[in-house]
């Protein structure tokens, strides 16, 4: 029995979970793409493989062996660089104002600097989108890697993101996985 339509609707479930996920001040700023076309997996993983070949990162082409025998990819992110203003100072600034005068650009994979609680908000939405997955039983990943090309590929417009890759096998394949040789 093929489950790919069943993952990819449980996928759908699971971006109401991040949606609905609460936010600090009531501000989403969440960003969710649902990928289910093959050819988008597919560039996804050769994306991957690109990033972990020109930076020694192996844990990249072991990644996008499981995006590509995958049903489907949830990306979850966040606009990290509009402030939450509370200056809390977790982002390393004294507040708000002088976060938003920090200059913005992109750093080995990621844009910043981000608003700590934009973070934190990304973080809950990626854990309620998870905890659905478990609910139905859908194997799953959250995958720093996947949300890196998912960037870099213009997938998600977004500072910060994270990929969840969603299957339906008789073994969960994104658990003893193997190094690239």
């Amino acid at each position: 029995m093929d489950l790919r339509d069943a993952v990819v609707e449980a996928a759908k479930l699971m971006a109401i979970s991040a949606r609905t996920a609460p936010k600090a001040r009531g501000i989403d700023d969440i960003e969710i793409v649902l990928l289910e076309d093959r050819g988008d997996l597919e560039r996804l993983a050769d994306k991957m493989e690109e990033i972990g070949r020109e930076t020694g990162r192996g844990f990249f082409i072991r990644d996008a062996e499981n995006i590509r025998r995958s049903s489907a990819v949830l990306l979850i992110g966040v606009r990290g660089d509009r402030a939450k203003e509370l200056d809390c100072g977790g982002c390393g600034y004294d507040g708000c104002e002088e976060f938003k005068k920090a200059e913005k650009r992109v750093r080995k994979d990621y844009s910043g600097p981000n608003c700590a609680l934009q973070l934190i908000d990304l973080g809950i939405a990626v854990g309620s989108a998870v905890k659905t997955a478990s609910i139905l039983n859908v194997d799953n990943r959250i995958m720093f890697s996947a949300g890196v090309a998912a960037i870099k590929l213009g997938m998600i417009k977004c500072s910060v993101a994270l990929g969840i890759p969603l299957s339906a096998h008789g073994k969960n394949i994104y658990f003893d996985r193997r190094w690239p040789r």
